[in-house]
């Protein structure tokens, strides 16, 4: 078996229908199943006669786009391995993955990409070539082709190569939120597994006529498994290359699916809170009115139970009062959307789900191929992360661990024995470091990672991701980190939402200056010192934020403060930030 021989039932049953979806000229155009099929047979013939054989590893550092896909589907194609390298990272982390998975060609995107590769491949024993996706990127003629012209090597007949299960698809090295990348060993049959079991749980209908739009970074495990499977069921997957446009993406593609991180939907609920507070009385009792009707639909949906027709009736006004407006700048289409790579709250799921956009909530690891457990379409419960799917087995450890067993689970870190041994129990029991527990109904519930858990100097512990989440679900707050460990109280970090904070200092009549001065004025403080204190009123008096620094400017991936997936980094904004901690507790 090889994973990718989805591609040629896929080409042959839809044959013009679209596959691909990219931006180019700033239009949107779209490639068929037909031509898909035969870039990447293309890509992979010329791959082939560039050296690459069955375990050779070659490396993807570009951002999101259609060529991104077909190159990683190509090499798997031809039984190499793929490789990605975030787009955002610098020539320091480019080359500790290319130097340690030994990669022989390079597919990039941008000049940077471009020149670090250069400076990489100099002085490389086993980069051989760099392949260029745009013209638009000026390259030397030493060992660098443009893309278009290396598929001219290609041939369009080609056979894809046969695979074990067990046989390595891809290496994809953790970001990591401590500690040194390791490349995560992911098989064919992780892939193919996965992926079957993900139709089996949702049973989906009429997948082949569904849209998605990929935006997370491909480069991490949960865009690009959700865009392998959307494309292995038939689904057409529009690819957006800066996520900073995500806004406009939506109104543009209109897709009906599309996977996401925490912070984007928490984003949208704080601003449509912010709006509703700031509308006149009759506009908030209507929103409220919506909103109490959707959410008792969206129970009744919920608990598998029919929608009576008196309140079918008034939901489809509360649809075309309120929600449809806020629909329409979502693209009007999204009904699915899976959440996943850090904790989300039940009121922000819960108030999806009274607009009729269902968030599945899942949980898992680069290690475990994404999914271990989500939500299924009826009898989920808000709070936890779902039941597990497939033939996945979870349970929990010792200090609470979650231990998973099942098809997802890698074969283990590239040349890293010891990693691997450390990260499985005697008995095979994979250990994810997140503590959890079981609700009633057997839902998983994650209550925090292991490493992240606080002990104040008082002997409390104190699970940060909840309170984090609690902070962030408004519009005034971008990033929050609290600190408490061997502190007497909790404090923590917070970066505003510039752009909304902007918008509050008109408003305030301050006159901006720059955000170093903004954040320490004392309007702003007492303006957030609120907010904090408003929703924070239901934690324990251990739990509460006692002090808060407002950061002048993002945390930021480039320099290492948060993963691609925006998870902060603790350990690293701990000792850049330390005097100014130390500062809370001075």
């Amino acid at each position: 078996m090889n994973f990718t021989s989805f591609i040629n039932k896929n080409a042959d049953e839809f044959l013009r229908k679209p596959a691909l979806g990219f931006k180019k000229d700033n239009e949107w155009k779209e490639i068929n199943w037909t031509v898909f099929r035969t870039i990447i047979f293309k890509i992979a013939n010329a791959l082939r006669e560039n050296g690459i054989k069955e375990n050779d590893k070659v490396a993807i550092y570009s951002e999101n786009c259609a060529e991104w896909i077909c190159f990683d589907l190509a090499i798997m194609a031809l039984g190499a391995i793929t490789v990605p390298i975030y787009a955002t990272s610098n020539t320091e982390q480019a080359a500790f993955v290319l130097k340690d998975s030994a990669a022989k060609i390079v597919l990039v995107g941008n000049q940077e990409q471009y020149d670090s590769a250069f400076e990489i491949i100099e002085n490389s024993e086993f980069l051989e070539k760099i392949v260029v996706i745009k013209k638009a990127v000026w390259i030397k003629k030493e060992k660098t082709e443009y893309l278009e012209n290396f598929m001219k090597h290609g041939k369009e007949a080609f056979e894809i190569v046969d695979k074990k299960e067990d046989d390595v698809a891809t290496l994809i090295y953790t970001s990591g939120t401590t500690g040194v990348p390791k490349g995560v060993m992911l098989t064919h049959g992780n892939f193919q597994k996965c992926v079957e079991a993900h139709f089996d749980f949702f049973k989906f209908e009429n997948f082949v006529n569904e849209h998605s739009l990929a935006f997370l970074p491909l480069t991490h495990v949960f865009e690009r498994s959700w865009t392998l499977l959307c494309l292995y069921g038939g689904a057409k997957v529009s690819f957006l290359e800066n996520p900073k446009l995500i806004a406009n993406a939506l109104t543009e593609v209109k897709p009906s699916l599309m996977c996401s991180v925490p912070r984007f939907y928490q984003k949208i609920y704080g601003g449509i809170q912010e709006m509703v507070n700031s509308s006149s009385e009759s506009k908030k009792k209507i929103f409220n009115w919506a909103l109490k009707i959707g959410g008792e639909v969206a129970e009744l949906k919920r608990n598998n139970k029919s929608v009576p027709f008196g309140l079918s009736f008034k939901n489809s006004i509360a649809n075309k009062m309120v929600f449809n407006k806020i629909k329409n700048k979502l693209g009007g289409n999204l009904w699915f959307m899976p959440c996943g790579g850090a904790s989300i709250s039940a009121e922000v799921t819960k108030f999806f789900d009274a607009m009729g956009i269902h968030i599945t909530v899942g949980y898992g690891l680069t290690e475990t191929t994404a999914t271990l457990t989500a939500f299924p379409f009826k009898n989920y419960e808000h709070g936890t992360a779902g039941k597990p799917l497939g033939n996945t087995q979870i349970k929990i450890g010792e200090n609470e661990e979650v231990l998973a067993k099942g098809d997802g689970v890698m074969k283990g870190y590239y040349n890293l024995p010891e990693e691997t041994a450390k990260v499985f129990t005697e008995d095979g029991w994979f250990r994810t470091g997140d503590a959890g527990k079981f609700d009633e109904k057997g839902n998983l519930v994650i209550t925090d990672r292991i490493k992240d858990l606080m002990k104040t100097s008082n002997g409390k512990y104190i699970a940060p991701q909840p309170i984090e989440n609690l902070l962030s679900n408004n519009n005034l707050v971008q990033q929050v980190m609290l600190v408490a460990e061997d502190k007497p109280f909790v404090a923590a970090l917070i970066v505003p939402n510039f752009e909304f904070l902007q918008e509050k200092l008109k408003e305030m009549n301050i006159p901006f200056t720059n955000w170093k001065e903004i954040v320490e004025l004392t309007q702003i403080k007492e303006l957030y010192k609120s907010k904090i204190e408003e929703v924070q009123k239901e934690l324990s008096g251990v739990e509460k934020v006692k002090k808060f620094v407002l950061m002048p400017s993002e945390f930021e991936i480039s320099s290492g403060e948060i993963t691609p997936t925006l998870k902060i980094k603790r350990n690293i904004v701990l000792h850049k930030y330390k005097e100014l901690i130390d500062s809370m507790y001075a």
